[in-house]
């Protein structure tokens, strides 16, 4: 019997291929119960954030990483290990030259709209994989960064690449907590 952790690479690539074929059945029930992309885009954006707040500690035990000292590091982390571990592609980062606070990944693939062809018919505002914003997003402010997570570009939409904006708007305070004597 093997362990959980030696699975074959034939399991993962069959897994993965479930939750991209299962995600794309939830993104056409949204679009059948929501009349607006904007709905969509929310609920989306609010179910990858519970996501990414329970998937943050699942990240930390697997990955082994240590305390990160800047936004470039941690940016450089979700690209080559996060996104390497649970989506299997590792997009580059870009940083604004001008702010130490705003990064780019850029996804030359995209696990998610494998099977997707076009966005569909009359859902030119529907961000398909909106998914993603809100799991960066709630991983984030678990360990206490908020940040902005949006779509920048997406090929659905005609764009030459798919582009994650992440800007990193303040360090949260971690609250103390004292015992009542």
């Amino acid at each position: 019997m093997s362990r959980p952790g030696n699975r074959r690479p034939e399991c993962h690539k069959i897994n993965r291929d479930l939750f991209v074929l299962t995600y794309g059945a939830l993104v056409a029930q949204l679009c059948k119960d929501y009349e607006k992309d904007e709905d969509v885009n929310n609920y989306l954006d609010k179910m990858g954030y519970g996501i990414g707040i329970r998937l943050v500690e699942d990240f930390l035990a697997r990955s082994c990483v240590k305390k990160c000292h800047s936004y470039s590091e941690i940016a450089d982390l979700i690209a080559q290990v996060a996104f390497k571990m649970y989506l299997g592609i590792t997009p580059s980062v870009t940083r604004n030259e001008s702010s130490r606070n705003e990064f780019s990944l850029i996804l030359d693939k995209n696990p998610l709209v494998e099977f997707v062809e076009e966005l569909p018919a009359g859902r030119s505002s529907l961000c398909y994989c909106n998914l993603l914003c809100g799991v960066i997003r709630g991983a984030l402010e678990m360990i206490h960064l908020t940040a902005d997570v949006t779509f920048l570009q997406d090929r659905l939409k005609g764009d030459k690449v798919t582009e994650i904006g992440i800007t990193f708007l303040k360090k949260l305070e971690e609250k103390k907590c004292r015992r009542k004597k």
